[in-house]
């Protein structure tokens, strides 16, 4: 089992410098990390740092302008010289997500994408929020992008919370999709005054230790810890998520 962070959870920190935060992280005990954007780092410098610090690339989210054309042909060596084989499109636009049929018609631009990277040697996934499960006769954004996409070409990373943000058990989705799930990203949910928002993990209403679980039945690679509302500094909340969840699972 691996347990990542997603940079973007310390993005303030890794826009300013993203080399020095990464060292910091690796004190933590982290032993991957899944980027965010690269903030114009040679990839051949990031190889060296990630190498130094014995840290491994739970993946990459990766805009879609990014994932096409000649774009995609500039991403894929990125992500080769720095040793990382899962690209993630981590949002569609909003005008490719609104009907049915605009999902489907995304699930069909996904495949490509998908294809391209596997006959490159690459795993390609797609990343959910909440509104991946608004319903469209019946059917779930999420369902329609899946179902119409191939599972070889186009695997699954989880957001659990934004799943059980939703009203979906992210268990449920995960037993239906089984082992195209290829990651989860993990982060604790708080309500306060009927909004939910992420908080520390250990503090929140989610039981993140059963996601773990029930993705491991699987052959989940990838657990991927994210938060994106704060109460204190994101670099203590990093090293604070990893300790609590591991001790969730002792």
């Amino acid at each position: 089992m691996e347990i990542g962070l997603q940079l973007y959870s310390v993005r303030e920190k890794t826009d300013k410098d993203l080399i020095g935060t990464i060292k910091q992280l690796a004190t933590y005990g982290y032993e991957s990390l899944q980027f965010a954007g690269f903030f114009g780092t040679p990839a051949d410098r990031l190889k060296e740092v990630l190498d130094e610090e014995k840290l491994k690339v739970a993946g990459a989210h990766i805009g879609l302008h990014q994932l096409q054309g000649d774009q995609l042909d500039q991403s894929l060596r990125y992500h080769e010289t720095i040793g990382n084989d899962l690209l993630i499109c981590p949002v569609l636009p909003r005008e490719m997500r609104e009907t049915g049929d605009e999902y489907k018609r995304s699930a069909e631009i996904l495949n490509k994408i998908g294809q391209t990277c596997k006959d490159a040697g690459f795993s390609f996934g797609y990343h959910n929020h909440n509104w991946e499960f608004e319903q469209f006769d019946g059917k779930t954004g999420f369902d329609l992008l899946f179902e119409n996409s191939d599972p070889e070409l186009v695997k699954i990373e989880l957001d659990c919370y934004w799943a059980k943000y939703a009203g979906y058990e992210p268990e449920d989705i995960i037993h239906q999709y089984k082992d195209r799930c290829v990651s989860l990203h993990l982060k604790d949910m708080k309500i306060e005054k009927d909004q939910k928002m992420s908080t520390e993990i250990g503090s929140g209403l989610l039981n993140l230790s059963q996601y773990i679980k029930t993705g491991k039945q699987y052959g989940v690679k990838w657990f991927v810890i994210e938060q994106e509302d704060y109460d204190r500094d994101p670099m203590i909340v990093a090293e604070s998520n990893l300790k609590n969840l591991k001790a969730q699972l002792i």
